[in-house]
């Protein structure tokens, strides 16, 4: 792809460039979504960690905020999702992600509403179901993201085209990419788009807390692993609350035992109140590239540029 041309991503979504900021809980609140929408990407809201009244303030925010289609990211298990659904219809959210759970139960109404759906995978079997269930398009998400992750463990460089081989949808490919050359790579293996999460995490705009933020560009190759996974599986940048978890899981501890160490509100004493220690650190093991904290708009133009030069040295 060159500047000003298209691709079924950047038709489907109508924006410029086939970059989509993950909507990522205690992060991706309306100024990320707006600053990244404004500058040509995909901004998503992240609604995994809104109540439906938060949700509502940062959807009109983000209208106030730019003129650009953007969307809502919506884990399936959230305890309120018909309230969220019934918010997201009302407003008239044009983009709607899904991930963490069954797509059949959502997808039909939201389609209904006249919303374009897309689906996060974690293997080409829940493309295939993505894909019956009549989204438009899914996210191959693979072993090196951030966040709760798929329990295959299958690496994105082998996702991607399993899932871009099993499927007639466009494929959004996340995982590993924060630069533009790994945004060709992906591009190389099948997908159409990519959705990034980390590099926005280490944005001025997203929510998250400072301290949070430099913790991100100060991860080294190894800092983070994937845990609980007799729970969900989630990646984390390890700290004492992670070595707590995998001290537990050593020993053979149930689901219940986890659950109780885990408590209510670990993801938001990390990301969004900036414990670095006590709370749940999620992040993709791409932080070992991230170095700075930058405006999203900044990251959408060193992704295209980077993709784009990229692809002038593969053709030179």
């Amino acid at each position: 792809m060159k500047p000003g041309t298209t691709n079924r991503i950047t038709t489907l979504f109508r924006i410029t460039y086939p970059i989509i900021q993950a909507g990522m809980v205690w992060t991706s609140g309306w100024r990320l979504a707006s600053a990244v929408s404004n500058a040509g990407g995909l901004g998503l809201i992240g609604a995994g960690s809104m109540y439906p009244d938060v949700l509502k303030t940062h959807i009109q925010k983000c209208k106030a905020a730019t003129a650009q289609p953007f969307g809502v990211n919506l884990p399936l298990l959230y305890p309120d999702l018909e309230a969220h659904i019934r918010i997201i219809i009302e407003e008239k959210i044009p983009v709607v992600f899904t991930s963490a759970g069954n797509p059949k139960t959502w997808t039909g109404i939201l389609k209904e509403a006249g919303i374009t759906v897309v689906h996060v995978v974690s293997s080409s079997k829940f493309a295939l179901k993505a894909q019956d269930a009549g989204c438009d398009a899914v996210v191959a998400e693979g072993f090196e993201a951030g966040g709760h992750n798929g329990r295959e463990e299958t690496t994105s460089m082998v996702l991607i085209p399993l899932v871009a081989e099993a499927v007639q949808v466009p494929v959004i490919a996340a995982g590993g990419i924060a630069t533009g050359p790994q945004m060709l790579a992906a591009f190389a293996l099948g997908a159409e788009g990519v959705q990034v999460g980390s590099r926005f995490a280490a944005s001025e705009e997203a929510s998250c807390h400072t301290a949070f933020k430099n913790r991100i560009i100060n991860t080294g190759e190894g800092d983070t692993e994937l845990s609980l996974k007799q729970l969900t599986p989630v990646r984390l940048l390890k700290n004492d609350f992670y070595r707590q978890a995998k001290a537990l899981e050593l020993k053979g501890a149930d689901p219940a035992t986890l659950l109780e160490l885990l408590g209510r509100g670990r993801a938001k004493k990390g990301m969004f109140e900036g414990d670095l220690e006590n709370g749940e650190l999620e992040i993709g093991q791409v932080a070992a590239a991230i170095r700075s904290v930058q405006p999203a708009a900044e990251i959408v133009r060193d992704l295209w540029t980077g993709f784009q030069n990229g692809l002038a040295k593969l053709h030179n």
